[in-house]
């Protein structure tokens, strides 16, 4: 028998629905099957007056409120076993999540609380409260008053109080993977996209759960903390209520535990570190439709999957971004309080002074002292052979593009010849010819550009040199050239005063032209311009070059970053280690490059990179 009960103001309505002539499935009665009508119900109904809560004031937080006489009521009695505070804490948590916990609701509809007889359990206030001071005071980003703009395609927000406009046709969200797979990567395919979703309103809150001595001391988790934040996920709201099962730690409804499985977990943030809300509502997101069972929302269209892969990009945007940065900034610091203070020859050197009357451990010490040196030019140096080859490794790929499309051409080309020779028919010695001499151009432009890329394998062997710099820009050129024209990329190089040479390897400068072109077809691409364009300026006679293109260029929250390891412009899509490496490699040089920011010396609009190959000596 099951009873439900309507409260209100006037009357309270009980109905009685008496299903125990059938069993669990309604499908049987007295072992023979049977079909349920509805007149075969049993329903009696009776009204009376109603009955209110209790009228009593509740302290919530700060502030005291008068509790409502209506609602939902549920009374459990003659329980068996041992109900803990644990268990009802437990009950209490999984019922909260019905309500907002990040949105100050004043006057809410909906509250919730707890009594054991006529005793109110501030579970509630002092759980919330808790949580709220986890989200004010240990996020290490607080994203709040957001605002998804279906019209402009824009997010608007707050990031710890600073006010951020991001467009998803900014140049920086197109090496996002979850954008790439979603709406593309040229700068055409969104301008010709509808987005179904509609407009929404979001916040989060992200913490650093890593234990290393980098995270600062103010955003530090103890494990009772982690506790609580995992307990959380991102929320969707409806007009207010509360769209199950979104939100559940079990419930990876962004896919986020998905994507760093198979992708990279690094280029997403985890979904135990990110909590916070989503509210869609009926009159702005009317495609975003619920499933019948309350069980999330329809794959129905392209209304969904847009809404979850506008979610994904922004979340995929922040890692790559703002955490990156607050990542990069953390380990400087660290580095700096290593090194740059020599904090360890500081302790040594403390420790020579507690040793100076024992002799005996003075020697050990030396010892000791001269085996750290060793090591740390040892361990310094394998860095630098490191990070030679992964410039290599990262070059490599690079030039090989075209050089696997070429072969795909080869091997096509052959196999149609393959096809002609097994055959009966007559074989056509012009035809044949010309097959043959394609295949054979083909393998000319392969060679061509394998004899370049063979340069960069002799680094290690090859003495500096006076290199004439424009020997190697024409055979970066012709690495490119299909590429260049596939985007409709226009390239120019002026030269000025006497010819520029550098002093070094043909390695290093191939590693370094094809890291800047690569860096400048990439963002081109991602833009619609009339006129796509690169220019080189070689002067001799002040020993620089500047390389330039007119795409996006770098964004200012970029600029201190650029040249770290390992932090990327490009999203997921880069690695963030071009740039670094060369950097790394001209400074053993003696030489330097940097980002052009004196608007007079700049050739285009986008990125400018002035490149001395002028010393010290």
């Amino acid at each position: 028998e099951v009873t439900t009960r309507a409260i209100g103001d006037t009357n309270e309505h009980i109905v009685n629905y008496d299903f125990s002539m059938y069993d669990n499935d309604f499908l049987s009665h007295n072992g023979e099957e049977k079909e349920l009508f509805l007149e075969d119900l049993s329903v009696s109904i009776r009204s009376r007056k109603p009955s209110f809560f209790l009228n009593s004031t509740i302290t919530l937080g700060n502030r005291s409120k008068k509790r409502s006489n209506h609602g939902t009521k549920i009374e459990i009695s003659d329980l068996k076993g041992s109900w803990t505070s644990h268990k009802i804490r437990a009950v209490f948590s999984d019922v909260a999540r019905l309500q907002s916990i990040f949105l100050e609701q004043e006057n809410s509809d909906f509250e919730i609380f707890i009594y054991n007889d006529s005793n109110h359990l501030s579970y509630g206030s002092e759980y919330i409260k808790q949580l709220k001071i986890l989200l004010a005071e240990k996020a290490v980003f607080r994203i709040e008053n957001g605002i998804f703009d279906q019209n402009s395609l824009e997010f608007r927000y707050k990031i710890n109080d600073a006010q951020k406009t991001l467009s998803l046709r900014d140049s920086q969200i197109k090496g996002l993977k979850v954008f790439r797979d979603r709406f593309g990567v040229e700068a055409e395919e969104l301008d010709n996209r509808i987005i179904d979703c509609g407009s929404f309103e979001f916040g989060f809150f992200v913490f650093d759960f890593d234990t290393n001595e980098a995270v600062p001391v103010k955003w530090k988790l103890d494990q009772n903390e982690k506790s609580i934040i995992k307990d959380h996920r991102i929320y969707l709201y409806r007009d207010g209520i509360r769209v199950y099962p979104y939100g559940e730690p079990n419930d990876d409804w962004l896919s986020i535990d998905a994507y760093r499985g198979t992708i990279s977990a690094g280029h997403f943030l985890s979904n135990d570190q990110v909590v916070g809300y989503i509210n869609i509502s009926q009159n702005e997101n009317p495609k975003l439709k619920d499933k019948t069972n309350r069980e999330g929302l329809i794959d129905e269209g392209y209304a969904t999957e847009d809404f979850v892969a506008i979610i994904q990009t922004f979340l995929a945007y922040i890692r790559a971004k703002p955490y990156n940065q607050y990542r990069s900034d953390n380990q400087k610091k660290r580095e700096h309080d290593l090194f740059t203070n020599e904090k360890i020859n500081q302790e040594l050197e403390q420790l020579k002074l507690a040793l100076d009357s024992n002799p005996q451990a003075k020697k050990i010490l030396a010892s000791i002292e001269k085996d750290y040196k060793a090591e740390r030019n040892y361990l310094t140096r394998r860095a630098e052979i490191t990070e030679e080859l992964a410039g290599v490794g990262i070059s490599v790929e690079t030039a090989s593009h075209d050089i696997m499309g070429i072969m795909e051409k080869v091997f096509i080309n052959l196999d149609e010849l393959i096809k002609d020779l097994v055959s009966d028919d007559e074989i056509n010695k012009d035809e044949l010819l010309k097959e043959l001499q394609s295949i054979r151009g083909g393998m000319s432009f392969i060679e061509a550009q394998l004899k370049d890329i063979q340069l960069l394998f002799k680094s290690s062997k090859q003495r500096r040199r006076n290199i004439k710099v424009s020997d190697i820009l024409e055979k970066i050129e012709r690495i490119y050239k299909k590429l260049l024209k596939k985007h409709k990329i226009e390239l120019s190089i002026r030269k000025e005063g006497s010819p520029l040479f550098a002093k070094t390897t043909d390695a290093v400068l191939l590693q370094l032209f094809l890291n800047l072109f690569d860096n400048a077809v990439y963002w081109l691409r991602t833009i619609t311009i009339p006129n796509r364009s690169i220019q080189i300026l070689l002067d001799g006679d002040s020993g620089e070059m500047i390389f330039s293109d007119n795409g996006p260029g770098i964004d200012d929250d970029d600029l201190e970053y650029i040249f770290e390891p390992f932090y990327s412009g490009k999203g997921d899509e880069g690695r963030g280690l071009g740039l670094y490496i060369a950097r790394q490699l001209l400074e053993r040089h003696d030489y330097s490059i940097d980002l052009e920011l004196n608007k007079h010396r700049r050739l285009l609009s986008g990125a400018n990179f002035t490149i001395s190959f002028l010393t010290n000596d």
